[in-house]
Order: C-alpha cells, then sequence, then structure tokens
C-alpha cells in the first residue's frame, strides 16, 4: 500500500493510501483551531490549510467527517436533485471567510452568487436583522409597514426612478417587469391599434428561471426542457446597436432586456454607444428599455448602479442579489409613466417586501451607497484585475481578464471546472459562467488587498490542472 504524507509546521504525519496529502484547519466551538489530521480522500480538499494542534482528539476527526458524509447523503436522498453541489458542507462564516462542518476554512469569491456585498456576519446588518425581528416580521402587503416604505424611498431618492415594486428574487423581479411592460403597451396604444407584446433579449443574457424570465434567457439547454415557453422573445447577438435597433423599429417590441454588464453569460460589459443606440430606438418607438442590473448592480461595479458608468438610463430597472444582504428580495425600479399604467389587483406578493426583509436592506443600502465605499470598489476591482494579468496572463489556455469593479471574469480556452475545483480543494472558492469556460471572481465588496493577493496566488498557482485536465 502506498503512503501519503501530511505536512504541518515542519511536523510529518503518515497514514494510509485511503487517505491524501492535506493541510486543514479545524475550527472548534470555542472558536480556536485544532488539528485534523486523518481525512478520506473522496471528503478532503488535497491542499487547504492547517494549523496543528497535536494534542487533538482523532474523534473529532472522525465525526467531522462522518458529518459531512451524512450531509450529502441526505441532500442526495431528500432534496430534489436540481444543484450539482460542491462536495463540502459549508457551517459558518464571517467576513469573506467561510468555514465548513470539518472546519476547513475558504475565501469566499462567489459571494453567495454575488449576493453577500458585506460578506458574512456583518454587524450592523445582523443588528437591523434582530432589532427588527423583535418588532415585526411579517404582515403582507395588505397593511403599511414602516421599512419597506423607507427602503422604496431610498431607492427611489438614489436612482432614475419614481417608484418601486418589492418581490423576493431576481427571477421574480424580471417576471413583475414582463407584466408591466406588457400592461403599459395596452395602457398606452391607442385608435384601436394592436400593443406591442413582443420582447428583445441578447447573447448570452441571463434573466432567470420561471417561464418568463426563462424564455428571455439565451441558453438553449436552460429552455429546451420546458418548451413552449413565452412565445415572441428574438435574441440578437450582445452589442450589436444596428440589429438591435432594426428590430425594435418594427414597432411590434414591447420591452428591451438588456444587463448592462453580463454575470452569467461571461462577465461581458456594454458600451455606452450600444445602450445609448438602445435607449433611442425605444424612445423612438414606445418599447420600454429594461435594465436587469440583478447581478451587476447595487455597488458590484464601483457605481451603484452599473448603468451609471454609461449616462444612459432605463425606463425599468430590476434588482436583487445583494440587496438584503443573504435574506431574498427583489426590487423592480419604475418611472411615473410605467407606475401609471399598473392598477390594485395587477400584480402582487405575500412576502415580498416584509418588515424584517427590508430593514435588512437598509442597512446594505445605508453601506454601499457611500460614495468612499463605491470608490475602494472600483480601486480594488482595479487591482484585482491588474494582480491577475501578472499572475495569470503570461498563460497559454488564459484568453482575457475582464471586468469592471468587482465582477470579474478569467476567460479560457478550456472548460473552467478543473481550475474551479482545484481552487476549492485550496481554499478559494470561485465559480464558472459563459459557456463554462470562465471563471467568474464575484467577492464580497469588504474584501482586502491581503485577501485578493491570496485569491490571485491560489488562481496561480492551481492554473497548472488546465493542462493536467487538457
Amino acid at each position: 500500500m502506498s503512503t501519503h504524507h501530511i505536512y504541518a509546521n515542519s511536523t510529518t504525519y503518515q497514514s494510509s493510501s485511503s487517505f491524501t496529502n492535506t493541510k486543514l484547519t479545524h475550527f472548534n466551538n470555542n472558536n480556536h483551531f485544532s488539528p485534523i489530521l486523518h481525512y478520506p480522500r473522496s471528503l478532503l480538499p488535497p491542499t487547504a490549510s492547517l494549523k496543528v494542534d497535536v494534542g487533538a482528539p482523532n474523534t473529532i476527526v472522525e465525526d467531522s467527517v462522518k458529518k459531512t458524509k451524512e450531509v450529502i447523503d441526505e441532500e442526495a436522498k431528500y432534496i430534489v436533485g436540481t444543484y450539482a453541489r460542491a462536495p463540502i458542507v459549508l457551517e459558518k462564516g464571517k467576513g469573506c471567510k467561510v468555514y465548513d462542518v470539518q472546519g476547513n476554512e475558504y475565501l469566499d469569491c462567489s459571494g453567495g452568487i454575488a449576493v453577500n456585498a458585506l460578506g458574512h456576519g456583518d454587524d450592523d446588518w445582523l443588528k437591523a436583522v434582530v432589532d427588527q425581528a423583535g418588532l415585526l416580521t411579517h404582515v403582507s402587503n395588505i397593511y403599511h409597514s414602516l421599512p419597506q416604505v423607507e427602503l422604496a424611498k431610498r431607492l427611489v431618492a438614489s436612482s432614475f426612478a419614481n417608484r418601486v415594486f418589492f418581490a423576493n428574487s431576481g427571477t421574480e423581479a424580471n417576471e413583475a417587469a414582463i407584466k408591466f411592460s406588457r400592461k403599459y403597451q395596452k395602457h398606452t396604444c391607442t385608435d384601436g391599434k394592436v400593443p406591442a407584446t413582443e420582447f428583445l433579449a441578447f447573447s448570452n443574457c441571463f434573466h432567470g428561471r420561471t417561464l418568463g424570465a426563462l424564455a428571455l434567457t439565451s441558453k438553449v439547454q436552460y429552455r429546451t426542457p420546458f418548451e413552449p415557453v413565452m412565445p415572441g422573445v428574438t435574441f440578437v447577438e450582445y452589442g450589436n446597436a444596428p440589429a438591435a435597433v432594426e428590430l425594435i423599429q418594427q414597432g411590434k417590441i414591447a420591452a428591451v432586456f438588456v444587463e448592462p454588464i453580463q454575470g452569467e453569460g461571461g462577465i461581458y460589459s456594454a458600451t455606452k454607444e450600444f445602450l445609448q443606440s438602445l435607449r433611442n430606438a425605444c424612445d423612438e418607438t414606445g418599447a420600454l428599455l429594461v435594465f436587469d442590473e440583478v447581478q451587476c448592480g447595487l455597488g458590484r461595479s464601483g457605481f451603484l448602479w452599473a448603468h451609471e458608468a454609461f449616462g444612459v438610463f432605463p425606463d425599468i430597472m430590476t434588482l436583487a442579489k445583494p440587496l438584503a444582504g443573504g435574506l431574498p428580495i427583489g426590487a423592480v425600479l419604475v418611472t411615473e409613466k410605467v407606475a401609471s399604467a399598473i392598477n390594485y389587483g395587477d400584480h402582487g406578493s405575500t412576502f415580498a417586501g416584509g418588515p424584517l426583509i427590508c430593514n435588512a436592506a437598509l442597512a446594505v443600502l445605508n453601506k454601499i451607497s457611500k460614495p468612499t465605499f463605491l470608490s475602494d470598489v472600483s480601486k480594488k476591482g482595479l487591482y484585482f484585475k491588474e494582480l491577475l494579468k501578472q499572475k495569470l496572463g503570461g498563460n497559454r489556455h488564459v484568453k482575457e481578464i475582464r471586468g469592471v469593479g468587482l465582477i470579474i471574469g478569467i476567460d479560457l480556452d478550456v472548460s473552467a471546472t478543473p481550475l474551479v475545483d482545484a481552487c476549492r480543494d485550496s481554499g478559494l472558492l470561485v465559480l464558472t459562467a459563459g459557456k463554462g469556460n470562465v471563471v467568474r471572481l464575484v467577492p464580497p465588496l469588504i474584501i482586502t488587498e491581503q485577501e485578493i493577493e491570496h485569491a490571485a496566488d491560489i488562481l496561480s498557482q492551481t492554473l497548472h490542472v488546465l493542462d493536467a485536465n487538457n
């Protein structure tokens, strides 16, 4: 039988072939670190980091490994199999770090898919949640509540919009935008004309997974299992202004849905000329311009709203991911002309805009809307990209490093999955995007320069797996 070694603090340990090289950290109940010396290969990241206290009992190790396996097995037994999850069970987090049940520490550059803008366990966010939970959690939208109105006022004051509709997620926000667009066209159509009912979206776009939002999502593999989806959607190449304008001018488009910066699609940014062309064509024909900022909005780009960088403004904007700091929320921001077409009963939600969620969102908005905070996001984003270009740019598999602020993509000529897996095994959580060939970095906006350097180092040190797997 072969022998593997565990190296930690210059001390060598031996194990049987059922265990692997490892450096791991255990986080015990007293927030102290203790050793984890033996892990089954199937459950153990091969190169995560370890601080060793030799006196720790092996039962800690055995129990944590057993717990991981139990959770993974029970997930497979009881939960509908829609997610191909990574083989780790996360238990706690603080700042930009998360810890699994085995005590392994990870630098979180996935941010809950661009959700955790303030990281994990932000003190002000936690206070807002706890305080509101002790006052009032849910009353439905049959009644008024203070945090909901205050959040709407803050969103209107900081944007192009006049009014807000609250939902529970990004896909629900986009569903509402679809309905509002259709209703607006019926409301404004006169002289017996047939109102515009069709939609324009773009290649590589992602707008959600409910049937309406799914119809606006370009990836065929997402739509095909559920066809027929909502009809009347045309996709044009992202950035192709002439083709988009030609279609809009035919007069059948109720609304144009576009992401100023595409996240799921591969971290592609629009240009001012492209967005201005869409704005002009919509103004000429009466179509509505909808900016989906579910992923790129709320400070991610270094601007509060990603479209601010272009000086082009929509009729509708959809928000979600980071707004409530990890609690479920969606928001649709609209101009008065759109809001005037919506009547009582046209749309609704039982849970949306509840006092608890809105109070949490106010705590997030208070922080990320500060000019100094946004400026820091821009600076950290530039630093991150430059560091990645220095450390990764010479690799033959790296085609481009792109992005704005702290939404960054590493475009590869091969699948990004082996690199994502290797990063996770080394204590860094990142995502894929595009056609699976883009590494997506959307860390908490509070990430430090030191953490950025650590992330870049891990990416650099694991890049060799692209050669091994191809």
